[in-house]
């Protein structure tokens, strides 16, 4: 029987060279573990290891560190100096997915409004990060449409910020809970946000742990996620807390140091959780379902990509031009790991079913391979490349 340290060296092993083999079409490397999770949902030896408590833990933890680093990037100045023109263009392409997307959960899937609502929310909204390394390459990311794609990203990050409310929302209220528990909830809520906004306000004091090592600076780090996460526990709110811890401590440790811990978070995050997070995600799909019925993969495809084109040509083609807007719609609409995130959190606690997740999370998968060939090379077809 297979042990969970063998299985951590396959799923690694598998990551690390499957990952080196999809950077040359320019996804993502950590995408190779989704890949790994996929295959082991057509076929999983591993079942005893990938239903265990410990396996589901580390994978938790993986959610969690994603969502703390995303909460650690996440720069609230830039995004109160976005223009009119990403601001609008934002709102309007979000929630023009998120209307047609609603429209398709409801009456395909046969969901109630506000989970439809929420599902298509949350994959409405953009990974920008998986677009950049190809705007640098081909020399647009000082244009028009690198700072759309790079701004709109960035305010979307709001959004998934609200979308994560919602959801906690939703779990909270599902759940059947007496006045204590009410009371508990309340309780923890008002400390998790309390301890945000405490964080934020005591920048001064954050200058003394300038003077850390980054081993300590390190284990500070830790201490106040596991805290957030801790406190969270009582609301169902691990996921906001996450966020929230990110947000805090990047606004209260110096930002001479910043950039080090930062490192050092990644590494640990990217390095080791989050790939078990997405080996998680992608085992849990119920391949038979998909192959069934496969044109709902490519419903839900060509209902958000269309969406994401349609809102960006209506938006950006005076600001843009016409292919210009094209690329922007077509850019906007590879999805990164927060609405993996959302799905897999409404999964979990029975708020949507197998059939849903499992095509969203294929959809997200032929999204990754998919947008980021197609963008490089119209990039170069209609001369919109400086190199």
């Amino acid at each position: 029987m297979m042990n969970i340290f063998l299985f951590l060296c396959i799923a690694f092993l598998f990551t690390f060279l499957a990952g080196r083999l999809i950077e040359r079409i320019r996804v993502p490397w950590i995408f190779a573990a989704l890949i790994f999770g996929f295959l082991l949902a057509i076929y999983n030896p591993f079942s005893f290891v990938t239903s265990s408590s410990a396996f589901t833990f580390l994978a938790q933890l993986g959610m969690y560190f994603l969502l703390f680093v995303i909460g650690f990037e996440l720069d609230l100045n830039k995004l109160k100096e976005q223009g009119g023109f990403i601001l609008k263009s934002t709102l309007f392409i979000i929630f023009l997915e998120a209307f047609f997307g609603t429209l398709l959960v409801h009456f395909v899937f046969g969901y109630e409004w506000l989970i439809s609502f929420v599902v298509a929310l949350s994959f409405a909204t953009v990974g920008e990060a998986v677009l950049i390394p190809i705007l640098d390459e081909f020399k647009v990311v000082n244009t028009k449409l690198g700072q759309g794609i790079i701004g709109i990203g960035a305010l979307d990050d709001m959004i998934e910020i609200f979308v994560l409310i919602l959801v906690m929302f939703l779990v909270g209220s599902s759940a059947s809970v007496n006045h204590l528990n009410t009371a508990l909830i309340l309780v923890s809520l008002f400390a998790l946000f309390g301890l945000a906004f405490g964080l934020t306000k005591l920048k001064k004091s954050g200058a003394k742990f300038g003077f850390l090592s980054i081993e300590n600076l390190f284990l500070f780090v830790l201490f106040v996620l596991f805290l957030f996460l801790g406190v969270g526990e009582y609301a169902n709110a691990t996921a906001i807390a996450a966020l929230l811890s990110g947000i805090a401590l990047k606004t209260f440790i110096p930002g001479e140091r910043l950039k080090l811990i930062e490192s050092e978070v990644k590494t640990m995050c990217y390095g080791f959780f989050a790939p078990l997070f997405f080996v998680w995600v992608g085992v849990a799909m119920d391949i038979s379902y998909l192959v069934s019925y496969p044109l709902l993969i490519l419903l839900v495809v060509a209902v958000s990509n269309g969406a994401k084109i349609l809102g960006s040509l209506i938006v950006g083609r005076k600001e843009l031009g016409i292919k210009k807007s094209v690329l922007l719609g077509v850019g906007l609409s590879v999805r990164f790991s927060t609405s993996i995130i959302i799905i897999k959190i409404l999964l979990e606690n029975g708020l949507i079913g197998i059939d849903l997740y499992s095509v969203i999370v294929a959809s997200s998968i032929a999204f990754k391979f998919i947008v980021p060939v197609l963008f490089s090379n119209l990039l170069v077809r209609w001369g919109v490349s400086k190199k």
